[in-house]
């Protein structure tokens, strides 16, 4: 198999003047596109002396140069290591560290985190994607790669059970995430897609920049997401498919801009990285608009489910079935699948199923048993086989040896049109060894005491899922993708 600059090397040839990548301040042609990709691997080539198999860590917002540098780096079986620009400089330190990049690609806005990394670890090559590329294109040498086992993206995971995990996707990984994607919701060479998650995290590139290229459409790469700006570019641009969490897609609700928009080049608004509240779905479908929920893992490159345009009506608040190169298992706790309507945890097989994780054979085996990725996700089927979310495994809460998922509490408090967001955690308790409590915050001008949250809880769920605390914040805490970071809420004081 080719490595998957291949797509954009072919397209200049069979359609050279189509639009590839559009960015704040310049058009790509996938001819044009096709140059830079074979300029940028000549610079690492001759410029840096790379060479297959060598990590280059990518700290930057969005911008085209990112894309370029994904592809340059696969052209020479070179491994891309994004790096979480919100994140602190010691976990920058760690990561460098851990996958043993000597060389950095950076950009003006993440300067001053490049000077304090380059003060504590070892960088022998840097680039600023501001300057000039000084290589000519010729000579870039043919390098083998076997893309079904050389590394290719080692993504860092959240960290959240300890030090983060370097999940290490290979070239085949990504072709068969973009082969599932553009089977589940018909990504065509017509598609303008607009790129709103970041480019560091496998949602940024995964759903759907690299599978939108690989069918020959267009993505659209702004640096940063505003919700006002986002809604004039879906119409001065045309834009066909949305990808964004559900914070993301709540703001561009949100906004004045919102009910007076027409939408009418949008064929998909689709959400994953968290479940996604039946409100803010039926907020989109009212006005007419597709909106589908899908459900994947930075192991996985990412895509597991995905709705289809039959089924995302009926089925709101389902993650869909999964994609057409991956077979899933429910089991209990004794590795038995659980019949349907019962909640066990997510086994995944599949071509897209990361290589492992970055120099930990034993977190590898324990992950990948007989060939199944162990999510650690909790789900239940229903009788046509739609899948629903019920927690991560180890965000489930036993108290007084009963199961509590804190998803089904989150989303009855998000019945209440008074709160935005809402987050349960479990903490520890003398008799019942752990209870749940909530985190809340409030629309703007919302007035809700936490004695009416807790009634209506007790109106709504069982005694035991009730949670014993209620603590109001203007905002809850986001990690880089805007998912709520409940392990910053398990440090909160309660």
């Amino acid at each position: 198999m080719e490595p998957i600059s291949y797509w954009i090397h072919k397209r200049a040839l069979i359609t050279p003047d189509r639009v590839a990548l559009v960015s704040e301040d310049k058009e790509y042609t996938y001819r044009a596109l096709s140059n830079e990709i074979m300029q940028m691997a000549a610079f690492f080539q001759h410029k840096f002396r790379l060479s297959k198999g060598e990590r280059v860590a990518i700290l930057s917002q969005n911008r085209a140069e990112y894309m370029i540098a994904y592809f340059a780096i696969s052209q020479l079986g070179l491994v891309a290591v994004p790096l979480n620009i919100r994140l602190s400089v010691s976990e920058l330190v760690y990561q460098m560290k851990d996958s043993g990049a000597l060389t950095i690609l950076y950009e003006t806005a993440t300067a001053e985190q490049f000077k304090e990394l380059s003060n504590q670890v070892k960088i022998e090559n840097a680039y600023d994607f501001g300057g000039e590329f000084e290589s000519s294109i010729e000579g870039v040498r043919e390098t083998f790669i076997d893309t079904e086992n050389d590394p290719y993206i080692i993504c860092y995971t959240s960290g959240t059970t300890g030090k983060p995990k370097g999940a290490v996707l290979t070239q085949a990984n990504i072709f068969w995430n973009a082969i599932n994607n553009q089977n589940a919701i018909d990504i065509t060479s017509f598609d303008r897609t607009l790129v709103l998650l970041p480019l560091f995290h496998i949602g940024g590139t995964g759903l759907f920049a690299f599978p939108t290229l690989f069918a020959g459409g267009t993505i659209v790469v702004p640096n940063r997401f505003d919700p006002g700006e986002t809604i004039r570019m879906i119409e001065e641009k045309d834009i066909t498919v949305i990808m964004g969490v559900p914070t993301i897609h709540d703001a561009i609700r949100k906004h004045a801009s919102f009910e007076t928009a027409s939408f009418k080049s949008v064929r998909w608004f689709y959400s994953g990285g968290a479940p996604c509240p039946i409100e803010l779905i039926e907020a989109f479908l009212d006005r007419g608009l597709p909106f589908g929920q899908g459900m994947g893992m930075t192991e996985t490159s990412p895509t597991i489910f995905m709705l289809s345009k039959e089924d995302y009506r009926r089925k709101v608040g389902s993650i869909g079935k999964p994609v057409m190169f991956c077979e899933i298992a429910l089991v209990d706790d004794d590795g038995n699948q659980v019949p349907n309507g019962e909640i066990g945890e997510l086994l995944i097989k599949g071509p897209h199923v990361m290589k492992e994780y970055w120099g930990l054979p034993e977190k590898t085996a324990e992950a990948i048993r007989d060939g199944w990725f162990h999510s650690g996700d909790l789900m239940r089927q229903d009788e046509e086989g739609f899948i629903y979310i019920a927690c991560r495994k180890k965000d489930m809460i036993i108290s007084g040896g009963e199961n509590i998922y804190p998803l089904e509490i989150e989303q009855i408090l998000k019945e209440l049109p008074e709160i935005n967001e809402a987050a349960v955690i479990g903490v520890s308790h003398e008799k019942w060894g752990e209870v749940p409590i909530a985190y809340i915050s409030l629309n703007k001008s919302s007035y809700l005491t936490i004695e009416e949250v807790k009634n209506y809880c007790m109106d709504n769920l069982a005694k035991y899922k009730v949670p014993k605390q209620f603590f109001i914040m203007d905002d809850l805490p986001k990690n880089a993708t805007g998912k709520i970071d409940k392990k910053a809420l398990e440090k909160q004081p309660n």
